[in-house]
């Protein structure tokens, strides 16, 4: 008996020792997140706006924090799709897919300055004064994923026959476009075109129509495969993180999470046209 009991005993402590290493094998594999941000032509401002908001977060996780800006919508939403990244600061319509297809939890508002609207700018001196005038014209959208861009500008559109429409990688190259006279509009978020029509030297343009639906803000969104206790410790060391940290990358640690139901309900009308979109006129029913 009692050789028997000290071979069970044995056994028992060689399964614990097994057990206790494995543990600490795992406790030793570090975390890695992959955290996704749109970034159309500020890669390196991006990567230095991050940088402290990755240091803090990687320590309070004891995660490895990779950043990967993606500098196109296409880009952003391909990510979403494959679930590559497991937090995303998303602009609105790239928030509402992930939200409403891809099991993305949205956690924190992103700021935003004023109502943000869409709207379709034509050049100063253009002919065009409604916007049932663009039947039949050339039109310059966003990409899909954008709000602004592409979503609510469709959605009024909903309707008409134009004669194609071209798809811009940048809210920038919108304007471009149009000052160049490829396009007889161009869609864009009223910010956008602030801050990008001082760039283009002696190109003016006004405003065709704007939308009176405000766009709702972007947010800040938890990937569906990341742990439900880690993405709680991640909104607990958001909520509380420093506010210049906080500053550094834009969102607001003690608002409600953005309700995307009207969004989503945009996107899936737009969804239900989408495959007509390439044709020659284009007709958009």
């Amino acid at each position: 008996m009692s050789s028997l009991l000290s071979r069970r005993l044995f056994i028992l402590q060689m399964l614990l020792l097994i057990t206790a290493c494995a543990e600490e094998e795992t406790s030793n594999q570090q975390l890695e997140l992959v955290l996704g941000v749109i970034s159309y032509e500020e890669g390196k401002q991006t990567l230095e706006r991050f940088a402290r908001f990755r240091n803090y977060l990687g320590e309070k996780l004891r995660a490895i924090i990779q950043l990967e800006p993606a500098f196109s919508q296409n880009l952003a939403l391909e990510r979403i799709q494959n679930r590559d990244w497991s937090l995303v600061f998303a602009p609105a319509g790239l928030a509402a897919i992930a939200s409403a297809n891809y099991q993305y939890l949205p956690i924190f508002p992103l700021q935003i300055e004023g109502a943000s609207r869409s709207i379709f700018v034509v050049r100063k001196d253009s002919h065009l004064r409604q916007l049932k005038d663009l039947q039949g014209k050339v039109v310059a959208l966003g990409q899909p994923g954008s709000a602004a861009g592409y979503y609510y500008p469709l959605y009024h559109l909903y309707g008409f026959t134009l004669a194609s429409i071209l798809f811009s990688p940048t809210p920038k190259t919108v304007l471009e476009w149009v000052a160049q006279g490829k396009a007889a509009a161009g869609t864009i978020s009223l910010e956008e075109f602030n801050l990008y029509k001082t760039q283009l030297g002696a190109a003016e343009f006004r405003i065709l129509f704007s939308s009176s639906q405000n766009v709702p803000p972007g947010a800040v969104l938890i990937g569906p495969n990341v742990e439900r206790n880690r993405q709680e410790r991640i909104r607990s060391y958001m909520k509380n993180a420093p506010p210049n940290l906080v500053a550094d990358v834009g969102y607001l640690p003690n608002a409600d999470a953005p309700n995307y139901q009207d969004m989503i309900s945009i996107v899936k009308r737009v969804t239900s046209i989408a495959d007509r979109l390439n044709a020659k006129p284009v007709r958009l029913f």
